[in-house]
């Protein structure tokens, strides 16, 4: 019987098969029901047989999101379906990394794929919220570059991803936490976006709902990490957080960090890891603002500073209340712990170095700043199982650095006491009056005599031999030292001036230069532990490169530079670092000295080139490039955890000097090809530094000629005495001539003068006689003249009369006789007209003649007046005479004058050159000077 049902069986199919069934169901289903049965069927092979499931069946289970989105349930199975394709079993045959890769493909290829997911973010369904999200990370984690661009497109995606934040339900609100800090990590566009939705409050209302730092947990870590993505070198995002007043937010988290350990209850010891955790993301937060080079770093650190948030970072540091493995990384007084240290605090440390650092108002204002300090004289007390903070002061903050970097010694401090330096040397980076100062106050310390453990000078300089149990207590005092000088032309002058030794006491008085120098060779010569070394050699080619001062002082003890050539001469391959940095000394040495250095420059060359060698130089100077601490020197831990098992840190040397070597590699090993007669200028701030070698070349072949002049001169000086007789009796025969052609120009002169006035008085006496006589005679002519035309008026008139007379009487005849004596009478007036005519022509002629005489006249007085005018020119003339001699006169009187002038300089050369001269001279002399003036103003008379 059964082998009969068996037989009527249907054949028995695959998984294949089956999912092929399954898949093909779903694709043709019309129902709800029926789909959703072919989607549970799907589900359970899922976890075994992703391939298969996926090949057949993606396209449909996605096209089910979409339109059975109102159906919870279906849409609860298919997200379920979908991620398990994520997600299959290890032991599953199918199972890929290669299948994951080809379901993030097949959504983030089409946009409406990724939209439907987001879409199912508006659905206030638990399952729909928590795996939506899980499979947006999912494809996220697989291609997550496609994803954000993907989401950003999407017109609502970004604003509904950051609105799952305000869901109450911690599971929907983490997983949309975890995926906005994927889709955030590198995009910087979807950043914006993200921040621009409020995310800041958002994130931070997390963070206080879940119990603020002190005892939130992993959430507020992911919110931290939210805040690390939207704010890592998006300047935009930063500003909008500055500017929403965020930054007193953070001040106020640590705020309340502090407020929590110093209440009555404090922390419980099981929240105090997830607390460093958090403290630690906040502070690591705060350095995102802080990046060195970006262009809001500098309003960063102000916003910081105005809303507190400096101080609180450096309480955090220096709390006295923190959990004691915290505070052994920051409390000089309790460094003693045996606990492990956290990072917490050497990350609080460096906040605060970021936060002042290239901030010239920060930095002066950091140091007026009190931090909690234990006091040794009350024991710590315990309260509740916390440490009270009755037994701290307060101290300032440079002198809690200086003593937690200096003072304290032990290897488990190490962290702690770098991360105090690079406090320190944040301070007073870039800031050249700070360094001054603290070079001063270091200087005081010193010279005042008094302890200070942690001076710097100091320790490096009367307690170089006494750190061999802790060399780094002298590395960190050089390192500190070295960061105050480097470049820094004013802060080295300064130190040169601090000297060992007292010169009234009988003491050698020994450079600072020297005493390091001095110290360098003590440790080489013991074999001290060659950090010590190092931190010499730091300080030396730091202070030593491009200042020929510093290079003098450090040459003016010989036997220094024969003991540094010595070393490197051994060649100790168990100090290799050290050989190395004696090289590049000896190297800056030779290179910036000058031959009038106290060594000079050309036996340096011959000392570096006999006892050392060329090839030797070149050879330690390039092991010392080519070792991995300094190759590698970026990539190599500088703390703690480099220490070998029982050790101390390999840490040697300071980041900025491993620069300055690097920089200066190729310039120390060309420096010894460099003739000796080549010397390098120095230029500091843009200005040559100490006297140009030209300049000193040129003066001294100026000296050179000057003396050479002068010996000419001497000679010279001999020749001119020998002259200076002749000289003299040449200058005597010469005021003898002038003195004898001075009396015969003076009575020339007069002469002239007197035959001048009697010739002007005799020419104008004529002048004037001549002109009344042309005068005279032209008035006796004018009358004459005058007299002339008078009588022959009077001659015209009687003749006039007669002839009127003559004429009436023959009126009166003819009037009697008219009619008989008409043709007589015709004849009668012919002949009178005629006679009237003929007496008109007299009178006529008469005139004429009388106009002729006037008119001669007038031409004897034109006459007249040019002769008087003639006779003017004359007088002129001589004037003009008088005048010419009288030049003459004054020319011969400046000849005169120029002869005395010379005669006076001869005088005063002769006293200079030490020939004494007569009285008889000085009165002949100034006798003549007399003479001459009286003479000068008979002429100007």
């Amino acid at each position: 019987m059964f082998r009969i049902l068996e037989a009527q069986a249907p054949a028995k199919q695959n998984a294949t098969a089956t999912i092929d069934t399954l898949c093909g169901r779903l694709q043709s289903a019309t129902l709800l029901e029926d789909r959703r049965a072919a989607i549970l069927g799907l589900r359970s092979f899922a976890k075994q047989w992703p391939a298969s499931v996926a090949s057949g069946g993606l396209r449909n289970l996605i096209r089910c999101l979409s339109k059975d989105l109102e159906d919870v349930d279906t849409t609860k199975n298919t997200l379920e379906t979908l991620l398990m394709l994520f997600n299959p079993d290890e032991s599953s045959p199918e199972a890929s990394d290669d299948i994951a890769l080809w379901l993030a493909d097949e959504f983030t290829q089409r946009q409406e794929n990724i939209t439907v997911l987001l879409d199912l973010l508006e659905s206030y369904d638990f399952y729909s919220r928590l795996y939506s999200l899980q499979l947006i990370s999912a494809i996220s984690t697989a291609r997550p570059e496609r994803t954000q661009e993907c989401v950003g497109t999407s017109p609502v995606g970004v604003s509904r991803l950051v609105a799952v934040l305000d869901d109450k339900r911690e599971a929907v609100r983490s997983e949309g936490l975890l995926l906005l800090v994927s889709l955030t990590r590198s995009s910087t566009e979807l950043q914006k976006v993200v921040a621009y939705e409020n995310a800041f409050d958002r994130v931070f209302g997390i963070i206080d709902a879940e119990g603020s730092l002190t005892h939130g947990g992993i959430p507020v870590q992911d919110c931290l990490s939210l805040l690390a993505n939207l704010l890592r070198l998006n300047v935009s995002n930063q500003n909008l957080f500055r500017e929403s007043g965020w930054i007193k937010k953070l001040a106020s988290l640590l705020s309340d960090v502090l407020k929590a350990h110093s209440s009555s209850e404090g922390v419980p010891q099981w929240a105090r890891p997830q607390q460093d955790k958090n403290v630690w993301g906040l502070l690591a937060v705060i350095r995102l603002f802080l990046i060195r080079g970006s262009i809001g770093t500098q309003a960063n650190q102000r916003s910081c500073w105005q809303n507190g948030l400096l101080v609180q970072v450096l309480e955090v540091a220096f709390h006295s209340v923190m959990d004691l493995n915290i505070r052994a990384e920051v409390v000089s007084g309790i460094l003693f712990c045996t606990e492990p240290l956290t990072h917490v605090h050497l990350q609080a440390l460096a906040t605060a170095a970021d936060l002042i650092r290239g901030n010239p108002h920060l930095q002066e204002a950091f140091a007026q700043l009190d931090v909690p300090s234990p006091d040794p004289q009350q024991p710590a007390v315990q309260v509740n199982g916390h440490t009270s903070d009755t037994n701290f002061s307060r101290d300032n903050v440079i002198s809690a650095l200086l003593e937690v970097a200096l003072v304290t010694s032990t290897l488990q401090a190490f962290d702690v006491r770098l991360a105090c330096c690079e406090c320190i040397k944040a301070y007073m980076q870039g800031h050249s009056p700070i360094r001054l100062f603290f070079l001063r106050r270091a200087i005081e310390g010193h010279t005042s005599n008094e302890t200070e453990p942690d001076n710097i000078l100091t320790i490096l300089i009367q307690n170089g031999s006494s750190h061999s149990g802790d060399p780094y207590r002298l590395w960190i005092a050089a390192v500190l030292l070295f960061h105050l000088l480097h470049e820094d032309f004013e802060a080295k002058s300064t130190a040169m001036q601090v000297t060992e030794g007292d010169a009234k006491s009988g003491e050698e008085v020994v450079t600072c230069i020297q005493a390091l120098a001095g110290n360098l060779i003590s440790a080489e010569q013991n074999l001290e532990d060659e950090r010590i070394s190092i931190a010499y050699l730091t300080i030396l080619c730091s202070w030593l490169y491009e200042d020929h001062d510093a290079v003098n002082d450090f040459l003016s003890e010989g036997s220094i530079i024969q003991s540094i050539v010595q070393f490197v001469s051994q060649n100790n391959q168990s100090r290799i670092l050290a050989s190395g940095l004696c090289a590049v000394l000896l190297g800056t040495v030779y290179e910036f000295s000058t031959k009038d250095s106290p060594v000079p420059r050309d036996t340096i060359h011959q000392i570096l080139m006999t006892r050392l060698g060329r090839e030797r130089y070149i050879d330690q100077i390039t092991r010392l490039r080519e070792h991995p601490l300094i190759r590698n020197f970026e990539v190599l831990p500088q703390d703690l955890t480099s220490s070998p098992s029982g050790g101390l840190p390999e840490v040697y040397f300071d980041k900025t000097f491993v620069e300055f070597v690097k920089d200066n590699f190729s310039r120390m090993v060309r420096a010894i090809d460099r003739a000796p007669g080549l010397e390098v200028p120095v230029v500091a701030n843009g200005i040559q530094k100490g006297i140009s070698r030209e300049l000193v070349d040129s003066l001294k072949a100026q000296v050179d000629d000057r003396s050479q002049s002068i010996q000419r001169l001497q000679s010279d000086v001999l020749t001119l005495e020998r002259k200076l007789g002749q000289e003299q009796a040449d200058h005597r025969k010469a005021q003898d001539s002038a003195a004898t052609e001075l009396d015969r120009i003076r009575n020339v002169n007069e002469a002239l003068q007197r035959h001048h006035e009697e010739d002007l008085q005799k020419t104008q006496s004529e002048s004037r006689n001549m002109q009344q006589e042309l005068k005279r005679r032209h008035e006796m002519e004018i009358r004459q003249l005058q007299d002339d035309v008078q009588k022959l008026k009077a001659d015209g008139e009687a003749a006039l009369d007669r002839v009127r007379e003559r004429d009436e009487a023959e009126i009166k005849d003819l009037k009697s006789t008219i009619a008989r004596l008409e043709a007589e009478l015709e004849k009668s007036s012919r002949d009178h007209g005629q006679d009237l005519q003929t007496a008109h022509e007299d009178y006529s002629t008469k005139l004429s003649g009388l106009e002729t005489r006037l008119q001669r006249a007038e031409d004897r007085c034109v006459d007249a007046d040019s002769r008087a005018s003639r006779l003017q020119e004359e007088a002129e003339g001589k004037e003009t005479a008088r005048k010419t001699i009288q030049t003459e006169l004054d020319d011969l009187l400046m000849v005169l004058g120029d002869l005395e002038e010379k005669r006076s300089k001869d005088r005063k050369r002769l006293r200079a050159l030490g020939e004494p001269i007569s009285d008889g001279e000085d009165d002949e002399d100034e006798a003549d000077e007399a003479e001459e003036g009286d003479g000068e103003g008979t002429g100007d008379t």
